[in-house]
């Protein structure tokens, strides 16, 4: 049996030699100088042997409980040497299998499902948002106190909504992680109702007809660009999303038709929404299109007509007619429209649905009322905006009393 007086006495030779301490436990003196532990066994009659570190940074005491630890899986049947070389392929298997990584793996896959370029931006976003917490963790060790620690600093900062975001984001990646069989549970899951829901914003809309006659002589009115101008008259009779019309291009306008169609890849819903345009709606369409501006875009941008008006140019606009923010956004037009068809009390709600682009969760019965509605929504479509006309000149509107 070796002491630590005879090891520190050991002197390096020209060759490699060994010196035993007992029951397999040997160290190795190279001609450099280093001690190196290692320990012999036979696994099913093979000679093998193992190295378990140098000394001094393995003492001869925990030389010998490795030696033991080892010799305490031999009784057992187990080869202690595949045990290493296993872990330590899983802890390189680990190291190449961060969050971050999985993470880019999942946004491709996102990427190639056909995801729309907005979705995949704002979803790198939130990798980025918990990337200096866990992206260089692998992603099957990182613990619910990891992920809870990253989303409170969030939450620390006021930004609630996006705690709530990056929560569900990190969820989805961990269970292609599970999926994917890099990981076996998603700490998400578990955090669920650990932080803070803020209060639900609603989009500003202004609801009430002699306001909206108002707001609709207001933008009339308009001294900015004439494409802007044009951009807020059109969108209360269309009420598409802000972002659905800013990036409107030419060929999605059948004049003859009298329909627009705007593609699926920039619907909220990724179906192609078709929508009725009243003669009004045509109008201003063939007015902006008599401006004869270069390019695709409906409403080019201000310095280039290769891109389209960017997303805050309709709430600038409303702010410059002195409506805050808290009174009228670009994205209350829809508000608007679904509220006063509602209760005019004229029109089928699920006309008014699919109007607004609401997909309809049942596809057999979302399928059917496409069709079924469409003459409706030609009609409602020009009622509406013969009503608009109305609330904008100034003319008496009668609302009907519903009883209780």
């Amino acid at each position: 049996m070796l002491t630590t007086i005879q090891i520190n006495a050991l002197k390096p030779m020209e060759k490699a030699y060994k010196v035993a301490d007992g029951k397999g436990l040997y160290l190795l003196v190279s001609p450099s100088g280093s001690l190196l532990w290692r320990v012999k066994f036979r696994f099913h009659g093979i000679e093998k042997k193992m190295a378990l570190g140098r000394y001094p940074d393995l003492s001869l005491k925990e030389a010998r409980l490795k030696r033991d630890e080892a010799r305490e899986q031999l009784a057992e049947g187990i080869d202690p040497l595949a045990v290493r070389l296993q872990a330590k392929i899983e802890a390189e298997l680990a190291a190449r299998t961060t969050f971050r990584i999985v993470a880019d793996e999942f946004i491709e896959k996102m990427e190639r499902e056909g995801k729309a370029p907005p979705t995949l931006k704002k979803t790198r976003w939130l990798r980025d948002l918990l990337d200096p917490a866990i992206g260089h963790r692998p992603v099957a060790e990182v613990t619910a106190h990891e992920l809870l620690k990253a989303l409170q600093k969030l939450e620390r900062k006021g930004h609630h909504e996006s705690a709530l975001r990056v929560r569900s984001f990190a969820g989805r990646i961990f269970r292609y992680a599970v999926a994917t069989l890099r990981a076996q549970h998603n700490p998400a899951d578990i955090l669920r109702g650990a932080l803070i829901t803020p209060k639900v914003k609603h989009h500003a809309a202004i609801l009430e007809p002699a306001k909206v006659g108002e707001l609709l002589r207001a933008i009339d009115g308009y001294g900015g660009k004439v494409e802007t101008r044009v951009a807020l008259q059109l969108i209360p009779h269309v009420y598409l999303r802000p972002g659905e019309l800013r990036k409107a291009e030419w060929p999605e306008i059948d004049f003859d038709a009298a329909v627009w169609r705007v593609p699926a890849e920039r619907m909220k819903m990724r179906q192609m929404h078709t929508v009725p345009l009243s003669t009004q709606a045509l109008a201003l369409l063939k007015y902006l299109r008599s401006l004869e501006n270069p390019g695709t875009f409906l409403f080019p941008a201000n310095k280039t007509w290769l891109k389209p008006i960017c997303e805050n140019t309709l709430n600038v606009g409303l702010r410059r007619l002195g409506f805050t923010s808290d009174e009228m956004t670009s994205h209350g037009f829809r508000a608007m429209a679904s509220t006063l068809l509602n209760e005019s009390g004229l029109w089928h709600p699920d006309a008014i649905e699919r109007s607004l682009a609401h997909r309809e969760r049942d596809q057999v019965r979302g399928a059917y009322h496409r069709g079924a509605h469409w003459d409706e929504r030609v009609r409602m479509a020009q009622w509406w905006s013969d009503y608009l006309v109305k609330l904008r000149d100034g003319a008496e509107v009668l609302r009907p009393k519903f009883g209780t």
